[in-house]
């Protein structure tokens, strides 16, 4: 009986020894984790702390830049404007004024045939 005892004193010493053993390593993957996530927490803090005022600066250049468009698109219009304005005077030159030639800054009558 007193081996009996024994013996199973010894499986439950051996089953306990294992589940601490289990516990420990446990302990230690939980330990890595908790590492690493801190690790983590600390390089999103440290790359999303300027975030605001990085989006706030994006913002200001994104707005300057479409000023700066509305301006350039504004003086297009004007150079197609004149660019408009210039063939279509050189359109009514060639209607009412067909047979004048300018050559070398003086005015000549083109014969025709």
């Amino acid at each position: 009986m007193v081996i009996l005892v024994i013996l199973v004193n010894s499986f439950i010493s051996l089953i306990l020894l294992y589940v601490t053993w289990r516990v420990w390593q446990l302990k230690q993957q939980l330990a890595y984790i908790a590492d690493r996530l801190t690790a983590y927490e600390s390089c999103t803090h440290i790359a999303l702390n300027k975030a605001p005022e990085n989006i706030y600066l994006s913002q200001q250049n994104i707005y300057n830049l479409r000023q700066r468009n509305q301006a350039l698109q504004i003086q297009i219009q004007q150079v197609r404007q004149i660019i408009s304005l210039v063939l279509l005077g050189r359109q009514i030159w060639q209607r009412y004024f067909p047979k004048l030639e300018l050559t070398s800054g003086k005015r000549s009558v083109a014969k025709s045939g």
